[in-house]
């Protein structure tokens, strides 16, 4: 999805002799999440990246399915998870189909004694709260508040945090995430009315070349099983790479919100794409200007899909009782809308300040056994006048 970059010191020609000062080869990897048929790195190493030495035994790491199938608005507090030292154990899946796994997260401690790779799926790690740093065989990536991770499947990587105050909302799909097709040209550059471009874009940096031997533990998820393995060579033994698959980072404050005389529909926010499902950002913006118009969101029928919202922060005029943190599903099959007096309290309005993240699935959401402890009873009846 990211443009093409060059980092650090590679061949003139790929798949050509790139020798280390000591005449030994480095080896070369390439790295893409779809085979040798979608965007890649070639990434060339001091050692192979092969060198298992030890396995352990492998755990469960399966969402904990409570409900397959559903029909009814439900409300769950994301900052009622209790927080965790160690960052996987931290991650607590909520929803879950065969496109996709969300969960929220609350780590106080920053990965020191092994490292992480998703094998199943794509990452994008949305920050609620914290910062810190994401470190890959890439290089570096600096995040804080309102940042969108986007970490391909099989990169390795570590998280150091600047402190033990973290929220994270995550959203693992099994498909490659990309740029939205309306707002890309043929050749995949992003276009004048998309509601970003690439110089909002953020690259890893400052790669670094650790040449260490010893017994590094890299914990690999694949079909929801956990596998540590660990390896003769500290993974960060890169020299240079190049190509179109790496990490990148994005803030929700950099997407440029599209407005109009009158509401504009969800679509307008759509900011990363997948196989059946979408990632849009609600952000601050001017309200609708007709001299008639109705900021408030008219109700809609969820027939095709699963609505997500995860509130991040702001008012949210079309709800009542919301809170940080807070993630509402509206399944597909009812319609939705404004609570009861959120209509004629919106009328006048000039703006919005409220920040949110939404994902529309095209295939039913199954429940967690943690979303059912975290879940707002009532929240189905709430339109109730």
């Amino acid at each position: 999805m990211p443009h093409y970059i060059s980092v650090g010191s590679i061949p003139h020609k790929r798949h050509t002799q790139f020798r280390q000062p000591n005449g030994q080869l480095y080896s070369e990897q390439l790295f893409s999440t779809e085979g040798f048929s979608n965007d890649y790195s070639l990434l060339y190493h001091i050692h192979p990246p092969t060198q298992i030495i030890q396995t352990d035994e492998p755990i469960n790491a399966a969402p904990q399915i409570a409900e397959e199938k559903m029909l009814q608005h439900r409300s769950f507090e994301g900052f009622h998870i209790q927080p965790q030292k160690d960052y996987l154990q931290s991650r607590q899946h909520i929803l879950v189909n065969n496109d996709c796994q969300i969960a929220f997260a609350a780590p106080q401690q920053s990965m020191h004694n092994y490292f992480y790779k998703n094998a199943d799926a794509d990452e994008l790690i949305f920050i609620h709260e914290g910062t810190g740093k994401l470190l890959t065989q890439y290089g570096e990536l600096s995040f804080a508040y309102g940042d969108y991770l986007i970490i391909p499947r099989g990169t390795i990587y570590q998280i150091q945090f600047d402190n033990d105050n973290n929220r994270l909302f995550i959203v693992e799909s099994f498909s490659p995430y990309r740029y939205p097709k309306k707002y890309t040209s043929k050749n995949g550059q992003l276009l004048e009315h998309s509601p970003y471009c690439e110089r909002d874009i953020r690259i890893p940096e400052n790669l670094q070349t650790l040449d260490i031997k010893g017994d590094f533990i890299i914990k690999t998820k694949k079909k929801n099983v956990l596998y540590s393995l660990h390896y003769a060579t500290h993974p960060f033994d890169v020299v240079g790479w190049d190509g179109c698959c790496y990490p990148f980072a994005f803030s929700i404050h950099d997407f440029e919100p599209v407005t109009g005389r009158v509401h504009q529909p969800p679509p307008v926010h759509l900011t990363f794409e997948a196989n059946n499902f979408v990632v849009c950002s609600f952000v601050p913006r001017l309200y609708d200007y007709h001299p008639q118009a109705i900021p408030a969101p008219y109700n809609h029928s969820n027939i095709d899909s699963d609505e997500l919202l995860y509130y991040v922060d702001g008012d949210f005029m079309s709800r009542k009782n919301v809170t940080r943190g807070m993630l509402t599903l509206h399944p597909a099959g009812i319609p939705h809308g404004p609570h009861p007096g959120a209509v004629e309290k919106s009328i006048g309005a000039k703006e919005t300040k409220e920040l949110a993240v939404m994902v529309d699935t095209f295939h039913p959401l199954m429940l967690t056994k943690q979303a059912l402890e975290i879940e707002n009873k009532g929240y189905t009846m709430s339109w109730a006048e």
